[in-house]
């Protein structure tokens, strides 16, 4: 069983020096991870909250949403392969709410590969409700994406 996630982790906005390190862990969650341009449009998007967590002096890991008038659609939630099953998941989706309610969502949206069980099981955990499925969202694979939502309290 692995050890519970680090208590003190910092939540810091993306910054160019840290596009390096997640395009790693990129490379180590996804059979399409993004790109170094796309982690740079996260920069100049005025509609884009991103937020690297430290452990101690560690990345491990990110996530960011757009704020489309009340509506925080989540682009990205990755812990580092050596931070996974250690609930940091879970501390990243409940930062990423609190930031969205913060700055005025009242919907939260994501997409989910189908496979992922793992986060569904979490998004499921955190009152997300599945609203369709994308056929094919994922082009490389092919592979299905859920779509799902959940209301934010105020």
């Amino acid at each position: 069983m692995n050890e519970p996630a680090p208590q003190a982790l910092e939540f810091l906005p993306l910054r160019e020096e840290h596009i390096d390190s997640l395009l790693e862990i990129e490379h180590e969650a996804y059979p399409e991870p993004w790109t170094r341009s796309m982690f740079r449009d996260e920069l100049n998007n005025k509609l884009s909250y991103f937020y690297v967590v430290f452990a101690g002096e560690r990345i491990a890991g990110y996530t960011g949403f757009w704020l489309v008038l009340d509506e925080a659609h989540i682009t990205t939630v990755v812990v580092k392969k050596e931070f996974r099953g250690q609930g940091l998941g879970r501390r990243l989706m409940e930062f990423i709410l609190n930031k969205a309610v913060e700055v005025g969502a009242r919907i939260a949206t994501l997409e989910v590969r189908i496979s992922n069980r793992r986060a569904r099981n979490l998004y499921d955990s955190l009152g997300f409700h599945i609203a369709g499925v994308r056929r094919g969202y994922y082009p490389q694979t092919g592979e299905d994406a859920i779509v799902m939502f959940k209301e934010l309290d105020a």
